[in-house]
């Protein structure tokens, strides 16, 4: 084989091109749940669907805000069944099937939401798109997670939390250019068709994305799993393709003594065994403190907030935009630093920064809201978009980093579904009773959050083990459990032992990658006794 016969089917943008198709399932999660936003700033939408925005009409007005309550509740509650839908779907059929199975599901329930004639149908169609869209946002974290180089890890799964954002972003602006349509049924439904066309170009793509190379392993479909990463880590300066042998090493062995110490596994073993319950605890800790923390209920009431500050809806709605604009940008210069700042740090700087300025927002709003101070005014929008800027500048993209790499390989799915699970039921408490929060309490109902974050603070500082620059499998040893093969900071002398069990090929040699490498004999018996290299 020459060294062209090898290149030609390997790239190294490989990797590159795997990972921007599995953000259209990110972007698909941030459209579907952010238009919702801007939707209930449409004028024609409360028209179509026999709601109204005058508070005059005491009846109808009361039974509009209870159903813009159900409205934001429901989708968090199909979002919930959709999780957990993906922690058995991804395990029992593998994780490229669920991404279809989420395309089909967005594409029904966009659909339902764009021809509603009723506010029943509409909500419907929230609660069978939030049903999708978990599946995404629970899944393209793992995917990407599963494929990534510890060292970029952090940056690369990133990726998902800039990328719904940039969702978030585009369903805030298409709003924003709807409201000036003269066509009141145009305003809102155009804007939800979109949701539909994420999903339809993702389906397109699906049959090109390889299947999870971890996954691959559990099914015992090794030389699958060698030819995914051989072409995911290709490096055509190493003909001996080095890092792809040891990643394919420690994945398989790995898997090997998981399942001599866990067997056959139940979902009760996830609460019942210490290692476990630690991963659930704290990954519902990170997802807990992610809607405390109050960006959601702000971002989702976003219009009326502002409102409040006396803005008209076109103002509104056009510093909606820019509010989300900003978190899209952080979110991408979050994934940047990540793998060097660590993901606690991060998560720490965050929570503080976003706290503090929330207490300045809330301080402002409840102060001169009403009044004609126009400097204070503009206090109060500057501190929408500073609390924006720590929240996605440091959190709002690590906390699926954390979650998606915390969990074996065996637990992941799950792992992953339970994380999103406690984010959307803490979403679905939060929106629920943001509209009537915020009806009563005006901008003092912020103060929860700024109570509950600061006891978060303390609780992520305390409870949180950093996990940066470390492989999955490695990750294993932050919860007492034991690691096969260590990959980073060893010594010389393991690295020369490791070299060894991988088989032996000196630098330089070619390597066929049409199959899997064959590990020495010594490889056997460092499974069998469970030895760390």
């Amino acid at each position: 084989m020459t060294a062209q016969d090898v290149q030609k089917p390997y790239s190294k943008w490989y990797s590159t091109y795997v990972i921007l198709a599995l953000c259209l399932g990110s972007i698909a999660y941030g459209y579907d749940y952010s238009i919702i936003s801007t939707t209930v700033g449409q004028p024609g939408f409360y028209k179509a669907l026999g709601l109204t925005t005058d508070p005059t009409d005491e009846k109808l007005y009361s039974f509009t805000t209870a159903m813009i309550g159900t409205i934001f509740g429901l989708f968090s509650t199909g979002a919930i069944f959709g999780a957990i839908f993906t922690g058995w779907m991804c395990d029992a059929h593998g994780r490229r099937p669920t991404l279809m199975v989420a395309c089909i599901v967005n594409i029904v329930g966009g659909a339902i939401q764009t021809g509603s004639v009723h506010v029943a149908m509409f909500i419907i169609g929230r609660f069978v798109t939030g049903f999708a869209a978990a599946i995404f946002v629970t899944l393209v974290p793992i995917y990407i997670a599963e494929i990534a180089p510890p060292a970029k890890r952090g940056f690369l799964v990133g990726q998902h939390g800039a990328f719904f954002v940039l969702g978030y972003a585009t369903a805030a602006w298409v709003g924003v250019a709807c409201f000036f349509s003269s066509n009141t049924e145009f305003q809102w439904r155009f804007a939800l068709s979109l949701q539909i066309l994420w999903p339809i170009i993702m389906s397109g793509v699906v049959s090109y994305i390889p299947e999870s190379p971890r996954w691959l392993v559990t099914q015992g479909r090794t030389e699958e799993a060698w030819d995914v990463l051989a072409r995911l880590h290709y490096d055509p300066k190493d003909a001996t393709q080095h890092f792809a042998r040891e990643e394919f090493y420690q994945i398989s062995t790995q898997v090997a003594i998981d399942k001599a110490a866990y067997g056959d596994f139940n979902v009760l073993d996830l609460f019942r065994k210490r290692h476990f319950l630690k991963r659930m605890l704290i990954s519902a800790l990170v997802m807990y403190m992610s809607q405390t923390q109050g960006n959601l209920v702000i971002y989702s009431n976003i219009v009326s907030l502002v409102s409040g500050l006396g803005y008209n809806n076109a103002q509104s709605l056009i510093l909606s935009g820019g509010f989300i604009s900003t978190g899209c940008v952080m979110s991408f210069v979050n994934s940047t630093y990540l793998d060097r700042l660590g993901r606690v740090k991060s998560m720490l700087i965050g929570l503080t920064g976003a706290n503090i300025v929330l207490c300045v927002m809330v301080g402002v709003i409840a102060t001169y809201t009403g009044t004609d101070n126009t400097a204070a005014l503009k206090v109060g929008i500057a501190s929408f978009f500073f609390f924006l800027a720590f929240w996605a500048g440091f959190c709002d993209t690590t906390i699926y980093v954390y979650c998606s790499e915390i969990f074996p390989t065996h637990l992941r799915a799950k792992g992953m579904a339970w994380s999103i699970a406690v984010f959307m039921l803490c979403s679905t408490a939060m929106t629920e009773g943001s509209t009537t929060g915020y009806a009563r309490l005006g901008t003092k109902f912020n103060i929860i959050f700024i109570v509950l974050t600061a006891i978060n603070i303390v609780l992520i500082w305390w409870f949180v083990p950093e996990t940066k620059g470390l492989s999955l499998e490695e990750i294993n040893g932050l919860f007492g459990e034991e690691v096969s093969v260590q990959l980073t900071n060893i010594t010389k002398d393991e690295r020369i032992r490791l070299d060894a069990l991988i088989g032996g090929v000196s630098i330089g040699a070619k390597q066929d990658l049409s199959s899997p490498p064959s590990f020495s004999n010594e490889k056997s018996g460092a499974m069998e006794k469970n030895e760390t290299v």
